[in-house]
């Protein structure tokens, strides 16, 4: 499969080594385009592609990983969206690394306005609980796989990205809808930084 990244910082990167070990290609982008990225793309070797925010939308399943306070701009620069699927892997901070702040998004989680932002797309909230370290690190130590969340409305997308974590090596729970899902796993919310496991079997 071809996975698009809108965002190549620390989380895309992350993201799609786990990717290209499952075996799938990866176009990455950034709103600095295409050149900004080729030496990242050659350290992340076969399968990874250097391109556009509109070539990486155009991918049948997409990950969002711009800071916040890019959200808006980044998705309002785009086509509209025809039915792909878009993983919000944001959280609702201003600032950058090491000086973040909360961010007041009300009652709602950041997947719900990112679907309002992003109309046509089918937006399912995943691997907020994750930092960075534990994305890059092999989902299954010791025979235990580590559990990745995933929130949507949309049942049918929902189980794509099941799907597709579970390919990686990971243990899916399933949150319910992008409101309480998001809410649970998002910063701010129980399950956020959170390294869980699911129990492997014990080997004599």
């Amino acid at each position: 499969m071809e996975i698009g990244t809108i965002g190549a910082g620390d989380f895309g990167q992350a993201f799609a080594k786990r990717a290209l070990k499952a075996g799938h290609n990866v176009k990455l982008s950034n709103r600095r385009g295409p050149e900004s990225l080729r030496e990242i793309v050659n350290q992340l070797g076969p399968g990874a592609i250097a391109a556009t925010t509109e070539e990486a939308a155009a991918c049948e399943i997409v990950l969002l990983a711009v800071p916040w306070d890019n959200v808006v701009e980044t998705l309002a620069s785009l086509p509209k969206w025809n039915n792909q699927i878009l993983i919000d892997g944001t959280n609702p901070f201003h600032g950058k690394a090491r000086k973040f702040t909360p961010a007041n998004v009300g009652n709602l989680s950041t997947s719900q306005l990112v679907a309002a932002l992003a109309r046509g797309a089918r937006v399912v909230k995943a691997l907020n609980n994750m930092i960075v370290p534990n994305l890059e690190a092999d989902p299954v130590v010791n025979g235990a796989r580590r559990v990745a969340f995933i929130s949507a409305d949309d049942d049918g997308a929902k189980k794509r990205v099941q799907a597709l974590l579970e390919g990686f090596g990971y243990s899916v729970i399933d949150l319910g809808n992008l409101r309480d899902g998001g809410l649970t796993q998002q910063a701010g919310g129980p399950l956020a930084g959170r390294d869980l496991f699911e129990k492997g079997e014990r080997h004599k």
